[in-house]
């Protein structure tokens, strides 16, 4: 997701490449994506912060983070990541374990548990795995990566809501134990207080075994007589809060 918050452009797991996989030079060996990206590299703003919720290759895309990097752009990455970047090339990079904070100009940004993993490859289980509350002046956001079903998300409820919660609503077939159903999202992001829904990981690559069409169809289901509470069902739709 490509974010404007208080003057800040935020990007969250970037990947705008035509596959993901592995890099052998200029070419990526792997999963080709279902649809365009809505931008190229070349077509974004300048951007000020990159967060990385983990390593697996359809959230943590070498090839794009290399493209992005700038000495004007900060990234904030789970525990154990940043050896996969080359740091030297951004403004900072920032290492966040759960319960950590950190602050990017305006922004302060929490890591906390998800029900996930974060090894990259077989065998770098000690990878670490986020969600995030990105908070500043007049929002709130959270972001959730990638998750399982958990009541993590209860602790982030408090008396000031959360505007935007961007949810993982794909892969549930057979990956139960690692990603969320529709429902299970939904449900989530009401315990966190959630006022907006914007779902990510479907109809982008072909990840499991439900029709593409389902994750989205389910989560409006799932909202029932509050359809206008989810925000975009396709890549490269806009909304402002």
């Amino acid at each position: 997701m490509l974010l404007k918050i208080d003057g800040m452009t935020v990007l969250t797991d970037p990947v705008l490449g035509k596959r993901i996989g592995l890099n052998f030079g200029p070419m990526t060996v792997g999963m080709k994506r279902l649809v365009a990206p809505a931008l190229r590299v070349g077509q974004l703003p300048k951007i000020d912060l990159i967060v990385l919720s983990h390593a697996h290759m359809d959230h943590f895309d070498l090839a794009t983070l290399r493209a992005l990097e700038s000495p004007s752009t900060t990234v904030v990455t789970a525990a154990k990541t940043s050896d996969l970047l080359r740091v030297n090339r951004y403004a900072a990079v920032k290492e966040l374990g759960w319960g950590e904070h950190t602050r990017v100009g305006p922004l302060r940004i929490q890591a906390f548990e998800v029900n996930h993993w974060g090894a990259r490859m077989q065998h770098d289980t000690y990878r670490g795995y986020n969600g995030y509350l990105i908070e500043a002046d007049r929002y709130r956001v959270l972001f959730g990566g990638d998750t399982a079903a958990t009541t993590a998300f209860r602790a982030l409820r408090s008396s000031r809501r959360i505007d935007l919660a961007i949810m993982p609503v794909g892969a549930y077939n057979p990956w139960i134990r690692f990603h969320c159903t529709p429902e299970q999202a939904w449900q989530m992001g009401n315990d966190a207080g959630a006022d907006i829904f914007l779902p990510v990981h479907h109809q982008t690559f072909a990840l499991s075994r439900e029709p593409r069409r389902e994750p989205i169809e389910r989560l409006y289901g799932a909202a029932g007589r509050e359809p206008e509470r989810i925000a975009i069902e396709r890549i490269g739709q806009e909304m402002r809060l």
